[in-house]
């Protein structure tokens, strides 16, 4: 592996990945609290980033606040401080900005980090988010690594940090479930395309995927391999044949000796 391509720190193929951070039980997915129970149990934790009105990066998963706060339309419509005001569905927090989360973990266990896409489509970037999450990183002395479906994104961020770990967020691409997606771009991003061309050094992949010939390629080419998401431990044994490591949530992953 080149050194423009940098390694996953091994503890990320080592610590099973929280997906959203440990939620559940009162804990909302991507909540300081649920990053603060995975930090407390051992886990690596996955979170999600999306863009502002402002040029900020928050730590939230959907495009839209419906669901997981009182609130609606998209995230990137509001600024980093009005979406700090309002409270996630379920609990008492509200949605905090990657730099607090950073503070938060402070290195004590992998912090995996997708950028969601920002255009709709898998689109070219603008570069604003990742400028945002390369800022946030500048410093970060953790285990850390960025991710996302979108090519683009991942390739914004070997240009902004390039000694972060960067891999593709990679799955079946069914049109089915991915609206607004054409047939066409998925049929192009279920290959794998662009993992060379973005300097990646690993993929997560959709677990009921794994098999796909192209994953056992780039894992016998050096890639590291997670999958996602796992929501039992029949299903993490079952990915394991193939992947490395996992993403899950809704039971507890057993931590290897």
């Amino acid at each position: 592996m080149s050194a423009s391509n940098p390694r996953l720190d091994a503890d990320f193929l080592r610590l099973p990945i929280a997906h959203r951070a440990l939620h559940g039980r009162g804990l909302a997915e991507n909540s300081r609290g649920a990053m603060r129970a995975a930090v407390a149990a051992g886990y690596g934790i996955e979170i999600d980033v999306q863009g502002t009105a402002d040029g900020q990066a928050v730590v939230f998963h959907d495009d839209d606040l419906d669901r997981l706060t009182g609130a609606t339309g998209p995230v990137r419509a509001r600024t980093a401080h009005d979406l700090a005001t309002l409270r996630l569905t379920g609990c008492d927090e509200t949605i905090p900005d990657l730099a607090e989360v950073l503070a938060l973990v402070a290195g004590r266990v992998p912090l995996l980090i997708e950028i969601k896409d920002q255009t709709g489509i898998m689109g070219p970037t603008d570069g604003v988010l990742e400028a945002a999450v390369a800022g946030a990183l500048a410093g970060y002395a953790g285990p850390v690594a960025v991710m996302s479906f979108n090519p683009g994104a991942v390739s914004a961020m070997a240009r902004l940090a390039p000694g972060v770990a960067r891999g593709l967020t990679t799955a079946a691409y069914d049109p089915a479930d991915w609206h607004p997606l054409s047939p066409e771009v998925c049929d192009r991003l279920r290959g794998i395309p662009d993992y060379d061309a973005v300097g990646a050094s690993f993929i997560s992949h959709e677990a009921r995927d794994l098999a796909r010939p192209r994953v056992a390629d780039l894992r016998a080419q050096g890639a590291a391999v997670m999958a996602w998401t796992i929501r039992s431990e029949a299903a993490e044994a079952a990915a394991r044949t193939i992947a490395q490591n996992v993403t899950f949530e809704g039971y507890p992953a057993r931590i290897p000796a």
